[in-house]
């Protein structure tokens, strides 16, 4: 730690581990503000103009990372979030008059715990009123999903990242109503439904973890409902979480099953040499650490590396199969 140009508190507000490399982050981060660099120049050309016309051009792109300064309005436009936001026949301001009693103590309870750690949460009063406002109104207009924990880390992170309440409700409500599946609902179809594919594809693809994880007990949502519910918030590296969200807006929710292949793969090794349940979830629990997971850019083109053949087709066959049978 002495010898690193970097704090212990990310760029995001985050407290890092104990255990945290400093050393390896330097030196990730000495080539990864290059490639930043030359990120940005290329977007300023590109997208000069803000048209993000959905095409192959735009998706290598975001896949190779939005700017930060960017972020904001590239989420709003390629998400459909700025689309949503023009039709709607009330503004957010005007939402914000209309909570639900009923859940706002919900709401008031899992606002502490919502990064707990966080010195942006912790020292800011604006923010975490912010967050309040976002899921009162989310969960006053969307009647079927209400308030639902894992809500909080994902409004709480788009917050963060966004700097804006305005953009962050209207981001929440598309992510939830448009491009997840029913994670978020009462019977949690959505979530359940994944659960069983993320299993048959681990079948499929590789069978000597998929044998190992079954043979010790552990069932997918205990290892994996953090996952999908906060869709890798709180679990992977800030900027790493950034990176799949920017993919995970344009391309949708296919991309989730894609990321939580790809952890496995990475982690392949470790999970085989576990040997009993507690085992297995320490090697989950410190997946934030590997060194590739670190490595945000290294890790989106693992992602769309070791799940070439785990096409958008494919996912949806097998969510359709599993609802069907739900």
């Amino acid at each position: 730690m002495a010898n690193s140009t970097y704090s212990n508190i990310d760029e995001y507000g985050f407290q890092r581990s104990d255990d945290f490399d400093y050393k390896l982050y330097d030196l990730f981060m000495s080539e990864y503000m290059r490639t930043l660099a030359r990120r940005a120049q290329r977007w300023s050309v590109v997208y000069k103009d803000n048209n993000y016309k959905k095409n192959k051009t735009l998706k290598r792109f975001v896949r190779k990372g939005i700017p930060i300064d960017i972020r904001t309005n590239c989420w709003m436009e390629i998400s459909g979030a700025e689309k949503v936001k023009n039709e709607s026949v009330l503004s957010y301001q005007q939402l914000r008059h209309q909570y639900s009693n009923q859940i706002v103590e919900s709401i008031q309870i899992d606002l502490p715990r919502t990064f707990p750690d966080n010195v942006f949460f912790a020292n800011q009063q604006a923010l975490c009123t912010m967050l309040y406002n976002v899921l009162a109104v989310f969960s006053h207009q969307n009647l079927d999903v209400g308030y639902c924990q894992g809500l909080n880390y994902i409004a709480g992170l788009l917050l963060l990242a966004t700097k804006n309440e305005t953009a962050t409700f209207w981001l929440l409500k598309t992510l939830v109503e448009q491009i997840l599946p029913k994670y978020y609902i009462k019977t949690m179809t959505g979530l359940l439904c994944d659960f069983e594919v993320l299993n048959e594809i681990v079948k499929k693809h590789e069978p000597l973890i998929h044998r190992h994880i079954h043979g010790i007990g552990m069932p997918w949502a205990m290892g994996t409902t953090k996952w999908f519910i906060c869709l890798y918030a709180d679990v992977l590296p800030t900027e790493t979480v950034l990176r799949i969200w920017d993919c995970l807006f344009l391309e949708g929710s296919k991309l989730l099953i894609r990321v939580a292949l790809a952890l496995l793969k990475i982690h392949k090794d470790d999970i085989l040499k576990s040997t009993d349940l507690s085992e297995l979830m320490v090697v989950f629990k410190n997946m934030k650490n590997h060194p590739r997971v670190l490595d945000c850019h290294g890790f989106i083109f693992d992602v769309f590396g070791l799940s070439s053949k785990l096409t958008n087709n494919k996912i949806e066959k097998l969510r359709a199969k599993y609802q069907q049978g739900s």
